[in-house]
């Protein structure tokens, strides 16, 4: 019972620790002549979740800004923060089937010690969905899939949230990597025939007199 309490204790305290680190997060994203964290904000607008000893919260992708989409081709930040009051884990992979190509982690994997917490939330992007497959549009949901070395496999049910209000300190995803150029190859029927370089070209003959 000493345990449990103890453990309880642990908990609370971690996850006030992280609502803590969360203020100077928007304060600082947002401080100016009218900091908009003086004003009410919406406790979250992204999917949360809770799974055994994992809480994964405030889970979002940005998108464009209103009247906007995010084209085919274009790259997405995904913001979440994750909480481990258990047994230490690992995030092996994120994936958004039928929304993009893949999405990139940063270092591969994300480790998540015993009472520990990884806060995802920007402002710059460190989780991207790169190569989108569809247009992506503000207010709309697209599923994202965790896959944890313990927890297993989680779908959630992410909203996009338009490049508007409060989001606007975010940054968004860099634009895709592109190949560099080539040279183009020579078109084989444009090239002229260059002179023998043995100058074995026969002569013309001499008139005969």
């Amino acid at each position: 019972m000493i345990r449990s309490s103890r453990s309880g204790i642990v908990s609370r305290r971690l996850l006030i620790a992280l609502a803590a680190a969360l203020v100077p997060v928007i304060a600082g994203c947002e401080a100016g002549v009218n900091p908009p964290s003086l004003s009410w904000h919406q406790p979250t607008d992204g999917t949360g979740l809770v799974r055994g000893n994992l809480t994964i919260s405030n889970v979002f992708v940005l998108g464009a800004p209103i009247g906007a989409v995010l084209k085919p081709g274009e790259n997405a930040g995904l913001y979440f923060g994750l909480v481990n009051t258990g047994a230490p884990d690992r995030l092996l992979n994120v994936s958004a089937p039928g929304v993009a190509r893949s999405v990139h982690l940063p270092g591969g994997q994300i480790t998540l010690s015993s009472q520990h917490a990884v806060l995802l939330t920007g402002p710059r992007p460190a989780v991207l969905l790169e190569g989108l497959l569809r247009p992506l549009t503000g207010g709309s949901v697209v599923t994202i899939q965790l896959t944890f070395q313990r927890a297993g496999i989680i779908s959630l049910q992410v909203p996009v949230m338009p490049y508007a209000q409060y989001y606007t300190t975010l940054s968004p995803a860099p634009a895709p990597v592109t190949a560099s150029p080539t040279s183009k190859p020579q078109p084989s029927g444009s090239s002229k025939a260059a002179p023998s370089a043995s100058g074995s070209a026969s002569p013309s003959p001499s008139p005969s007199h």
